[in-house]
């Protein structure tokens, strides 16, 4: 297979992809009088996981066909693809077991710190540990493959306190309170790699060292961060032990996107202590989209996780024309069939105010 025949992007399609480019900056760089962002998931029938993870080029064709309905729709969706290896691979690198569900993304199988003061016998893993190698090659060779006017995004790296779950295992909870120390060491260690693979994956994919492609969206920053696990902690503990290195994260590399999939509400305020977080992601079926819209600090761009379907409430205000005061957000719908997506985003754009 040759990507570039594969999917092919005219120069119109171009130009009006470098307006989608400049809103996605104007999110950040002029919050106030941006234009909201809108993307349009359709379904998108796709080969299995096993198969997409036994050839980098199945899984390439896999990522452009997702590509495709949002360039016939005409939305915001940035036309990118990811090397799709799951939340693991920085567990994987400090040693934890690759397992690979039935159809689905790998994970960790294994914990590989069965006593919290092992942590500090804990090296530094090599940035070609783990999947790392795979992911590097899979890497060049896409590049060789993509098409034009399409872009790489980064792999998933977690957090600092979920893959610090991952590789010590649910005992962590307990080691807050029995051991301190030695959680702040992990998370110490799996920070310190974090930042060492984030640098290096990004020079392998890009050249840009202020935006990066996530989630088919732009933003400011270099990487996206997973804090799904922190409705599991309190607040207390969150800011003891793993605010600060999700700030030195974040400010070594230039700041970044925060995903959270979590219930609770109280942790949410504690992410906007980071100073470099430049956006958020949330499941609005669990937190009110627009009271956070309306208290949330403006230099953070918001996006629902899951997308809108048409029975979501914030939808539905959305449609009679109810949007928050807040511009610098993206939203993320669904729609049955292309024809149903272009129609949504049509009535989108409409209701929005000017």
């Amino acid at each position: 297979m040759d990507g570039k025949d594969y999917l092919c992007i005219d120069d119109r399609e171009l130009a009006r992809l470098e307006t989608v480019y400049a809103g996605y900056r104007r999110l950040h760089d002029d919050p106030q009088n941006c234009r909201p962002m809108i993307v349009i998931n359709t379904p998108v029938t796709l080969p299995t996981w096993e198969a997409r993870l036994a050839d980098p080029l199945v899984m390439l064709r896999a990522e452009l066909d997702l590509i495709r309905p949002h360039l016939a729709i005409g939305d915001d969706r940035v036309p990118s693809v990811r090397v799709q290896f799951g939340t693991a691979q920085v567990a994987a690198a400090f040693g934890c077991e690759m397992f690979l569900p039935e159809n689905n993304l790998p994970a960790a199988g294994n914990h590989v710190l069965a006593n919290a003061e092992d942590v500090y016998q804990l090296a530094m893993p090599d940035l070609t540990a783990g999947w790392y190698g795979k992911l590097a090659e899979w890497t060049a060779l896409w590049q060789e493959q993509l098409p034009a006017g399409v872009h790489m995004q980064h792999p998933d790296i977690q957090s600092a306190f979920n893959s610090a779950q991952l590789i010590r295992g649910n005992d962590i909870f307990t080691d807050f309170y029995d051991r301190p120390e030695a959680v702040d060491a992990l998370l110490d260690r799996v920070t310190d790699f974090m930042l060492a693979i984030t640098r290096h994956t990004k020079a392998q994919i890009s050249r840009d060292p202020d935006w990066f492609f996530d989630w088919g969206a732009m933003w400011k920053g270099s990487a996206r961060i997973s804090n799904c696990s922190m409705q599991m902690i309190s607040p207390q503990l969150y800011g003891e032990h793993v605010l600060p290195r999700d700030i030195r994260f974040f400010d070594r590399i230039g700041g970044g996107r925060m995903h959270y999939c979590g219930r609770s509400l109280d942790i949410v305020d504690e992410f906007f202590k980071v100073p470099a977080i430049t956006g958020l992601d949330v499941d609005c079926e669990f937190h009110d989209f627009f009271a956070l819209c309306d208290h949330m600090p403006e230099r953070v761009v918001l996006m629902p996780t899951i997308p809108l379907e048409s029975s979501s409430p914030v939808l539905q205000r959305l449609l009679r024309g109810e949007w928050p005061k807040k511009r610098n957000i993206v939203i993320f719908a669904s729609a049955p069939s292309i024809a149903d997506g272009q129609t949504l985003f049509n009535q989108l754009s409409h209701a929005m105010p000017n």
